[in-house]
């Protein structure tokens, strides 16, 4: 298990990094959007550039932070325990951003609870606004919330000197009301951080395909890994350019020692069966909501065949429909 993974079974903590553990069902709802009284005026700015907006709130524990990150994938501006009474603020700055920030997602919890009485004001005066607004819940069931709290040891951000489950009734009745006026309602008392993102894409990725973005990076093993690989390729197997004198001062992108790499046995069989594996892996990634991918490559120096096939990989990569970026980590380090 990963370590993101293993942070969907943590109980979250007060802080902006919450995991969703598990849930068992989602509350039917019909996502009716909001749409009466007068629209917000953004000198210059047409009605049709107030952006949509997501509330995400709920249970301490219960995955705020996981649904999210969902959203900010898929391209939603996210704001962490925005004060309620500045919701309407945020968008009305979205307004008047010509369309760049055409969605907006904003966690409120306990957290903010010395302004979680404004919430309920806010939300009436973007309905007089006109503004197209949903809320999700994320629910989750006492045990489970123990668990997780107790998991990490940390104190449930309501629970004073009482108990984890003292925080938890009070946090329960805090929010009663806002449970009943949600749009949507997710149980996360068994759902994994996978199944939970799956969810929040059902609902907000609409019927495309989750998009995934990779870096390909070439780099040198004297300088070592990289940190943020997701996937490690070893280039040593081929000759090294280094010890052609009239190769040694240039780099892979340069068309000489690309053909030098490419016409070395091996290296066009590599690229062709890599760039297969990779079709496959960019498959299941999609399914379990992974969004970016960072594919290291590597040879000894990070300046010759690393770097001329990571600029064909990224090629192929691109020519799949995948938005692609290249990174030469170690080119010019010697």
């Amino acid at each position: 298990m990963n370590e993101n993974e293993q942070g969907a079974q943590e109980a979250p903590q007060p802080a902006p990094d919450d995991r969703a553990d598990r849930a068992d069902q989602v509350a039917d709802t019909d996502g009716e959007q909001v749409s009466t009284g007068t629209a917000i005026e953004a000198p210059g700015v047409p009605e049709a550039a107030i952006p949509e907006l997501v509330i995400i709130s709920g249970m301490s524990g219960a995955g705020r932070s996981t649904a999210a990150k969902c959203l900010e994938d898929l391209g939603w501006f996210v704001v962490d325990n925005l004060p309620p009474a500045l919701i309407p603020t945020m968008v009305e700055l979205g307004a008047r951003s010509q369309g760049n920030v055409a969605r907006i997602a904003v966690v409120v919890d306990v957290r903010g609870r010395r302004f979680f009485d404004d919430l309920h004001q806010s939300l009436a005066d973007l309905e007089s606004r006109q503004v197209t607004r949903r809320i999700v819940f994320l629910e989750s069931s006492d045990e489970a919330l123990v668990r997780r709290f107790e998991s990490v040891r940390r104190p449930h951000p309501l629970q004073g000197d009482g108990r984890i489950v003292d925080g938890i009734a009070a946090e329960r009745e805090l929010l009663r009301e806002l449970r009943g006026d949600a749009d949507l309602v997710i149980d996360t008392s068994s759902l994994n951080v996978h199944e939970l993102r799956a969810k929040m894409d059902a609902q907000f990725a609409g019927e495309e395909e989750p998009e995934l973005r990779a870096t390909v990076m070439s780099f040198g093993f004297k300088y070592g890994l990289p940190v943020d690989a997701d996937l490690v390729v070893d280039m040593r197997f081929l000759p090294n350019p280094h010890w052609v004198p009239e190769l040694r001062p240039f780099t892979g992108v340069n068309e000489e020692v690309a053909n030098y790499v490419f016409g070395q046995p091996g290296a066009k069989e590599f690229l062709d069966r890599y760039t297969e594996l990779l079709q496959l892996i960019a498959a299941g990634y999609r399914r379990e909501g992974k969004r970016y991918v960072t594919i290291a490559v590597g040879c000894t120096g990070g300046k010759h065949r690393s770097v001329a096939m990571s600029e064909k990989l990224a090629a192929r990569i691109a020519a799949e429909g995948v938005e692609t970026v290249v990174v030469h980590r170690d080119m010019g380090r010697e």
